[in-house]
């Protein structure tokens, strides 16, 4: 199963923020954790997001996609970064998750990925077939990437 971790924090909790722990504390208990993940062979990739200010929203709202630039001012939450995880089961995504250095004031949401099986039913045949052909073609280009 896999799963994606996804760390909720409303901005002035950013690195820096007043709000903020020291920010060699952060890099020290996330590289901890982190390196504890790829130990338990169960990381599939983390990352940690900027500001909302460096990003933008877009719209789709009949009339064409409208783009607006953050910071998003309206949000309590944002994500600040996400893992995800391949493991036996959801017991063991939420101790993952309670083991993530997070302080007083983050959400950490967990949220299971949806596989192909869960869509036999729902799907069209084709949007399936389609849909395996494209993560087929997927596979073999991050293996080419993975050669050079």
């Amino acid at each position: 199963m896999r799963y994606m971790l996804i760390m909720e924090a409303p901005e002035s909790m950013a690195l820096g923020g007043p709000d903020a722990p020291p920010p060699e504390e952060v890099f020290e208990a996330m590289g901890r954790f982190n390196h504890d993940l790829v130990e338990a062979g169960v990381l599939l990739a983390a990352e940690g997001l900027a500001p909302s200010s460096d990003g933008f929203l877009v719209t789709h709202d009949g009339e064409g996609p409208s783009v607006t630039d953050g910071p998003f001012t309206e949000a309590k939450e944002l994500v600040a970064g996400f893992w995800m995880l391949e493991v036996a089961s959801r017991e063991e995504a939420v101790q993952w998750a309670g083991r993530c250095p997070i302080g007083p004031g983050v959400t950490l949401q967990v949220r299971r990925i949806a596989e192909m099986s869960d869509l036999e039913d729902v799907a069209p045949a084709e949007v399936l077939d389609a849909e395996a052909t494209l993560r087929r073609r997927l596979a073999d280009h991050e293996a080419e990437r993975e050669q050079v």
